[in-house]
Formats: C-alpha cells, structure tokens, sequence
C-alpha cells in the first residue's frame, strides 16, 4: 500500500483530513485510510465510532456544497487491525471547498500525485463553468461572504418577503446551497460597474465630471438615474400665453436605456456598462451583442430573448420593468412627436443607445434628424408603401428606407403599425422577412 493519487493515509483522525476530503471530490476521487502509516505500516483505530461520528460532523461542518452524498465511511480490518476508510466520490457541483475559506486557491484543493494542493484560480473558474452550464448568472459566485442589504430594502418597500426560501426561488442560492453570480449582482459585494463620464460639446475631448458606480445593482441603478437626471435640464416654451416646460430627455425613454444597459449586459465580460453624456445626447454602451438567434430586427419589433432570464426576473417582481421586451418599443414611442430620434448600434460584443437630446439647437453628431411622424404622414405613408407592395408583389425593410428617407428604427415602427392594423401580412422571418398586402 502507497499513498498517491487517489490513496491518502493518516495515522490518526486529524482535522486536516479535510483538505484531502476536498482535495478528492474536485479531483477524480480517493480512499483516505485512517489508522495506516505514512510508509504503509497498519497501526489501526481503538475507538472507530467515534472517529466515524467526527468525520461525519466535520464533512457536513466544514466542506461547501454538501459533499455528504459523494461519501461513504466504513471499517475495514486490514493486518488483523481495525482501520477505518472514507471513500469520496468525484462530486457534480464542483469546486467544493472549505466553509472558513470560499471559494479561493486557499479554501479549493485538488489532487496531484500524492499531495493535496490549493487549486489554480483558472482551475477554479473552468470548475465552476463544468458544472454551472454556460449562464453566467447560474453559476457559483466566487465570493459567498455576501450581504444584500440593497436588494432587502428594495423587497421591503415593496412588502415582499426576502428569506432564504425566497432566494432559492429567485436563484440567488443554487440548488447546492452557495450564492449564484445573480446574488453576487445583487448583493453589496458586486464586482461589476458602471462609468459616468459628462463631456463639454459633443466630442470626448474635453471632461467636466467622471464617476464610477458600484455595489449592488439597485445601487448602481439608483446612484445613475440620480446622477444623469441632473443633466436632463428642463426648457420652458411659450405656445400664445401658455408656457410649456419640456426636459432634454423624455424620462421613460433614460429609464428604459439605463434598465436595459444593467438587465442585458453580458456580465461574464470584467468591462464596465459606459454612460456618455453630451450636449446633444446621451450614449449607453453595454457589453454583450444580441443574445444568439436573434436579428437587430427582432429586437426592434419588441421580440425579446433574455441574456439574464433571472436578474430580469427580479426586476420584474420589484416592478422595475413592466414587460418583457418593450424597453426599445418604449424609447421609440417617448421621441414620436420629436424631430430626432434615438438611435441603436449593435456589434458583436456591444450594443449601444443613443439618446438625443431633443432641446438642443446646435449642430448635431451622430444624431439622423426626420420630420416628425404627424397624423396626415401616417396616412401619405401607408399609401406609398401599399402602392409600392401592390407594383412588386411586397415590400421589405430596406424598400421602407429608401422609399420614405427614414431609419432603419423607423421603418421597423411603421411596418409593425400596419401589419397590427391589418395592411400588411409578415412572412417569413430575418433577412428573409417580406410584407405583402393583406387581401
């Protein structure tokens, strides 16, 4: 008999047994026998209950996520001697570690060659993703020394109940019982944030104020909708004898863009969420392009495939969104009656909304102005693309463009408004979408 890999010998109980107990359940699992030598020699155990009854209690005090089903303590007699032998199993919920440590090179062991050693922070990592699936939210935090004092108050304004039930049910603990990465965003302990930036004009060259936002996300999502709401300045015009104050920017249209900057963002990424603002408008800049299978086109029609299905959830029962997949439905909507229009640019890492701002009188970057969609537009505009339908059998999002010198958004907004009125009939989805006249 030899110790090596997946063989551990210990003279007596020790509480250090743990490390090896680690070690082997984040490995390829092992036998720890206890009462052999270092060198092999059988010294055996007086009283094995109760070196088995303290293992017991050390496995379930000690070692996170129970491992307790991955183990299993017998007496075996060897040289005519009592010695008692836990076998671990390679456990599924990988990496485990020590309840004092975390889930840290000093608190994660693994085996190599006969030795028990801290785990790599990269092998940390590719633990958690082998066994959390791709989700970043689903996966075990690293940290689990968290507090949610935040994301308490907000459950409490709202008379909802926030206990370790509820945490479960939300997903913020895992069905192992560690902490997710989606009660690391909640909790005061996130490692994500957001940067403020305020520019003079309408260029990054010069800056007037810069900040950086952290904690929870209800945090960070209170302390930026405070900061931008104190460049969102409100114009007083006169119509006759009446004055009318209009803000710089519709609210609902802020609110939407923060929340979808905070709920789509991909978290997996270290960057932080980027909020510009500028004279003429306002750009937030998420990490993490269209989730996979959806088109720019879907997404402005109001289809919605959720990145962080869990954090919007939460979101949803605090009613800080209404519905799923109407937040650029909504920005539209807020900038109808105004000359520009927001704007949306996606990459494959990034998606980006620019909001302009709608009192500003000077030149404009990066901002497409149009005449404002009035009533009698409407009616002029449906006639041209029907006439145009009927000429070439159907019409597509491009001949839309073209056709009425409108964005991309925009004509999104008008085909969506006559297929809902019952002009047109969609077929086909994607680059293959076409719209034909309904008969």
């Amino acid at each position: 008999m030899i110790e090596n890999k997946t063989t551990e010998f210990k003279r007596e109980y020790v509480d250090d047994i743990k490390y090896a107990i680690v070690a082997f359940a984040n490995t390829d699992g092992g036998k720890i026998y206890i009462g052999v030598n270092d060198d092999g020699s059988v010294r055996g155990i007086e009283n094995t209950d109760a070196v088995m009854l303290r293992i017991t209690n050390m496995i379930r005090d000690s070692i996170r996520p129970d491992v307790t089903m991955f183990t299993e303590c017998a007496i075996e007699t060897i040289e005519e001697k009592p010695v008692v032998v836990l076998t671990v199993q390679r456990g599924t919920a990988r990496p485990y570690y020590l309840a004092g440590k975390g889930i840290r090179p000093e608190g994660v062991y693994v085996r190599q060659s006969a030795s028990s050693v801290p785990a790599s922070e990269t092998a940390i990592l590719n633990m958690i993703k082998e066994t959390s699936g791709d989700r970043y939210e689903d996966a075990r935090s690293i940290n689990q020394q968290l507090t949610f004092e935040k994301t308490e108050s907000y459950f409490a304004k709202r008379s909802l109940p926030f206990g370790d039930q509820q945490k479960r049910t939300l997903n913020i603990i895992g069905s192992d019982g560690t902490y997710t990465n989606l009660g690391m965003l909640l909790s005061d302990q996130c490692v994500h944030t957001i940067k403020l930036a305020v520019f003079d004009g309408s260029k990054k060259s010069v800056f007037r104020d810069r900040k950086e936002l952290s904690g929870s996300l209800l945090t960070q999502l209170e302390d930026a909708y405070s900061y931008i709401d104190q460049f969102n300045h409100t114009r007083a015009e006169f119509e006759g004898l009446e004055r009318i104050d209009r803000r710089d920017y519709p609210s609902e249209a802020l609110r939407e863009a923060l929340l979808n900057a905070i709920t789509h963002r991909d978290y997996s990424f270290s960057g932080s969420t980027l909020i510009s603002i500028f004279d003429d408008r306002i750009e937030f800049v998420t990490i993490g392009g269209l989730v996979r299978g959806l088109t720019f086109d879907d997404i402005m029609l109001g289809v919605s495939a959720l990145r962080n299905p869990n954090l919007a959830n939460v979101f949803y029962r605090l009613k800080l969104i209404e519905a799923y997949g109407t937040g650029i439905l909504k920005i539209n909507e807020s900038y109808a009656d105004f000359a520009v229009k927001p704007q949306f640019e996606v990459t494959d890492n990034a998606f980006k909304i620019t909001l302009p701002n709608i009192n500003y009188a000077g030149a404009r970057k990066d901002v497409t102005a149009t005449a404002p969609l009035k009533v009698a537009d409407k009616a002029e505009r449906r006639e041209i693309l029907l006439r145009l339908a009927g000429k070439q059998g159907y019409i597509i999002r491009k001949d839309v463009e073209a056709e009425l010198k409108v964005s991309q958004a925009t004509a999104i907004l008008i085909l969506r408004d006559m297929v809902e009125k019952g002009l047109l009939i969609k077929e086909g989805s994607g680059k293959q979408q076409k719209y034909r006249i309904a008969e």
